[in-house]
């Protein structure tokens, strides 16, 4: 196999990397890259990270630090996670169509100088506990509805301090070159999608990263 052209992104002082899927605070409640090998790792395409380079000023400026909480997904989570919320609609219909699985796309959120999260209109993934379990119950008829939240059209009054830092990271990240997702504000993706194949990967014993398409 070969080695995988990916940038891993490690924590340092402008980001922060802390993967939903590698602890079970997240709508499966499973700790999804912990069993497939990859943990706690964040990979992303160069392109991606060329565009993350360009934020550090700004967050250094605004005294702000950029959590990662998703990042390259690889196919084999992307069924598993599938497998457990077989919901239509939930998830992409297939990994080849979530840049997730392309690394061409993440998952953020901001954090203050005291490494507190803003406050914004939702969680990540809209998760809550509560919506969780109902979901993994089939339910989701109430998560559909609170994630409306993550909508850039949600402009309810009472989150207008939520919106302006919805709408603020959003800026940043377009600045940079990467594009928003209109129902999620924490998604943001490279341009030109196609550019970047599929990439299937796997974990050897040794926590070293390959890959093959």
């Amino acid at each position: 196999m070969q080695k995988i052209n990916l940038v891993e992104i490690k924590s340092d002082d402008d980001f922060e990397i802390d993967m939903m899927y590698a602890k079970t605070q997240n709508m499966m409640q499973t700790d999804i890259y912990s069993k497939i090998g990859m943990g706690n790792r964040c990979f992303v395409q160069p392109d991606l990270w060329s565009c993350l380079q360009k934020l550090r000023p700004l967050l250094q400026e605004k005294q702000l630090k950029l959590k990662i909480c998703d990042a390259y997904r690889p196919p084999l989570a992307f069924e598993m996670m599938k497998k457990i919320i077989p919901t239509e609609g939930f998830f992409a219909a297939t990994a080849e169509r979530s840049q997730h699985c392309h690394a061409s796309a993440i998952d953020v959120t901001l954090l203050d100088k005291n490494g507190v999260e803003l406050d914004f209109p939702c969680a990540v993934d809209a998760y809550e506990e509560k919506y969780a379990k109902q979901v993994m119950l089939g339910k989701v008829n109430e998560f559909y509805k609170h994630l409306e939240k993550a909508k850039y059209s949600w402009n309810a009054p009472e989150d207008a301090k939520k919106i302006k830092n919805r709408d603020m990271l959003c800026q940043m990240m377009e600045n940079v070159g990467l594009i928003a997702l209109e129902h999620e504000w924490w998604h943001f993706n490279l341009p030109n999608k196609e550019k970047y194949p599929l990439i299937n990967a796997v974990f050897d014993t040794k926590d070293n990263f390959f890959f093959f398409i």
